[in-house]
């Protein structure tokens, strides 16, 4: 294959790793702009919810196409509760304080991890994709469900930023993101607010994860690379900000697809870690985050 088609078929590549990292990275920085709780426990929803999908489709039968979809309204579903009673439990009789928090959902992410060893067991096992369609492009086939999940994930930013900026909804977790003692003032109910943004951050990283599994098997220890690359992601944006984290998704997925094709993924990782390095001392605030004052 020439320079071009490989070049093609390794930007396609990274689209994919953008699209998936964006859905974990934007319910990360929903949790942390709304809450300013650092997540440690955001890839274990993201590996919950591919062991729930597998599940789901295991259980159901019948065509692919049929428990892929189940799995993919009821993960979220699940991995949502799931982080809605954590918040409920822990992180609200916590007072949200940042430090507690961080070792409260590092705990979590223990307690999660173990589980899922225990009753889904140590083995990589796959769910099988709705559909086989390979797109043909001149150079080569590409699969079409690998498009199918840049759409759906497209779709989905779009709707959360709809979400966030056209409906009372998002109007009340901004009102509380600006500032929390003003809110509780105007009667905005600052616990539900933070209960119902914690469990749309694991619901979206769950749907990320339903969309993956096809593609990579579930395990009870993939949640951990994409956790780091979500807080690269988060970082290199801007805390907090939906377009940043969008943006250094795509920018993120992208190097790493190209690098890794033409180089390796090892390097890949390398010079993201220097990128967050360098936004960390000359932007701290990230890209298109807002400096505090």
């Amino acid at each position: 294959m020439s320079f071009g088609p490989h070049l093609l078929l390794a930007t396609l590549e990274g689209l994919v790793t953008s699209a998936v990292l964006a859905l974990m990275a934007l319910g990360l920085s929903l949790v942390f702009g709304v809450m300013r709780v650092v997540n440690v426990a955001h890839g274990e929803f993201f590996m919950l919810g591919a062991v729930v999908a597998w599940w789901v489709a295991s259980i159901v039968g019948g065509h692919p196409a049929v428990g892929f979809l189940a799995a993919l309204v009821v993960s979220p579903l699940v991995v949502a509760a799931v982080a809605f009673a954590a918040e409920r439990l822990v992180l609200r009789r916590l007072s949200y304080e940042p430090e507690a928090t961080i070792v409260a959902t590092i705990g979590l992410l223990y307690i999660i991890q173990q589980l899922a060893l225990t009753f889904y067991g140590p083995e990589a096992r796959p769910v099988e994709a709705p559909f086989s369609i390979r797109v043909t492009l001149p150079w080569f086939g590409y699969s079409g469900y690998k498009l199918f999940v840049i759409a759906v994930a497209a779709l989905l930013v779009v709707a959360t930023w709809l979400m966030l900026t056209r409906t009372r909804a998002g109007l009340l977790m901004r009102a509380t993101q600006y500032d929390r003692e003003t809110a509780q003032a105007f009667a905005i109910p600052v616990d539900r607010v933070y209960a119902g943004v914690f469990a749309l951050g694991a619901g979206l990283a769950a749907i990320a994860a339903v969309l993956i599994v096809p593609i990579q098997q579930a395990h009870y220890l993939m949640g951990l690379d994409p956790l780091l690359l979500s807080f690269i992601v988060v970082i290199i944006g801007g805390l907090g900000s939906l377009r940043g984290t969008v943006l250094a998704a795509v920018l993120i997925g992208l190097s790493d697809g190209i690098i890794s094709v033409f180089f390796s993924p090892t390097l890949a990782k390398m010079l993201a870690t220097l990128l967050v390095a360098l936004v960390l001392v000359f932007r701290p605030q990230g890209l298109f985050g807002t400096a505090p004052r």
